[in-house]
């Protein structure tokens, strides 16, 4: 079974993004009024770079979601999809 793991989720008045971790992927999901958007990839890089590209991103959507990207990984100290090197 795999579990996923919501990493970030940001709404506006224009849109919504959610980064969500499963089994070694990030899943991006944006979605606005009359359209939505869902893609796999293997690092949060590409998923940023992804929803860089998409047209109906507003750039406050985008601006949002990557400050939100950024707090949550100098949270964490790395991204999911690298491997975690603090203490356990």
């Amino acid at each position: 079974m795999s579990i996923t793991r919501h990493f970030s989720d940001t709404r506006t008045d224009t849109g919504r993004v959610r980064i969500l971790i499963r089994a070694g992927l990030v899943l991006l999901h944006a979605e606005g009024a009359g359209w939505q958007h869902s893609s796999q990839h293997h690092s949060v890089q590409d998923a940023a770079l992804e929803l860089a590209m998409l047209p109906e991103v507003s750039p406050e959507l985008y601006a949002s979601a990557i400050s939100d990207l950024e707090q949550q990984l100098a949270r964490d100290g790395h991204a999911p999809d690298e491997p975690y090197s603090g203490a356990a």
